[in-house]
């Protein structure tokens, strides 16, 4: 069950980001955040209404609210750092370097005492290696410190944010991903007070910024399911094979040509996946 949610939520982000990244290409980039967030957020809001699940929350830093927050914020930094990065061209150096955020829940997996067994920590290896190459990694000299700056940055708040959308999720995940996007969507919404817009989206739109904010969402919500199902560095490196996805959309339906190196990443990924879910 951990194997099956986890990748789902890889395919479910996989798409959003596809979608998002071509949206982001006629509109802001925190524009669509923002938008897709809200979307997310009306989901969430739906799901606690249809399940009855709310829960009184509480400050203790072991709540579903302090990790929310947490996971809000930092997401948001590392989706602010990782458009960014992308902006300065070298998508190849960002791109591949933050695929790699599993790495700080991994590690906080065993900091919490988990022990996979050898061919899931074989297999986890393979398929983090496999996802830093399917990204299409520019591997040349004369690359400028500012996209590895920016790529290690989004990395490591994209790894900060599975963290606590792990701890949250031992307490509620429906309510834990529900704050993100409370979190998200405010940041947003004073951003755009201050810029006095938001985006200049049409009705044509809509149904992009929708289908963006459902798969963010539903992507989160099973990877924070997921991650209450087993091993918590196992379901993480899982749900971290979305770039993998992005990468077989964007060949499918743009027709952007996949280098050798891209190939063997997916395959790779797929070598990755199989060895950690036989177990």
């Amino acid at each position: 069950m951990l194997a099956g949610l986890a990748l789902f939520s890889s395919l479910l982000w996989g798409t959003s980001d596809f979608l998002g990244g071509r949206l982001a290409k006629r509109f802001p980039s925190l524009a669509v955040t923002g938008a897709s967030q809200f979307m997310g957020l009306i989901v969430g809001v739906g799901l606690l209404c249809i399940t009855s699940g709310w829960r009184t929350p509480t400050f203790a830093f072991s709540g579903y609210l302090a990790s929310g927050v947490i996971a809000g914020l930092a997401g948001f930094i590392g989706l602010v750092s990782y458009y960014s990065g992308l902006s300065t061209g070298k998508m190849g150096v960002v791109a591949p370097i933050t695929s790699l955020s599993a790495v700080i829940p991994v590690i906080y997996g065993f900091m919490q005492g988990e022990r996979p067994q050898p061919l899931q920590l074989g297999g986890m290896a393979i398929a983090l290696l496999g996802c830093f190459l399917a990204s299409g990694p520019e591997i040349r000299s004369g690359v400028s410190a500012k996209p590895i700056a920016l790529g290690l940055l989004t990395a490591f708040m994209f790894g900060i944010t599975l963290v606590f959308m792990a701890r949250g999720a031992k307490v509620d995940s429906l309510l834990t991903m529900t704050t993100m996007r409370c979190t998200t969507v405010s940041v947003c919404l004073l951003i755009a007070l201050r810029l006095r817009g938001v985006g200049g989206f049409t009705r044509r739109d809509l149904p992009a910024l929708i289908l963006i904010g459902v798969s963010d969402f539903l992507a989160n919500y099973t990877l924070g399911v997921a991650s209450t199902k087993g091993l918590v560095s196992v379901a993480m490196v899982l749900g971290s094979v979305f770039p993998v996805v992005t990468t077989l959309l964007a060949f499918k339906f743009l027709h952007e040509r996949m280098k050798k190196v891209q190939y063997a990443g997916a395959f790779l990924a797929l070598v990755g996946v199989c060895c950690i879910s036989i177990v």
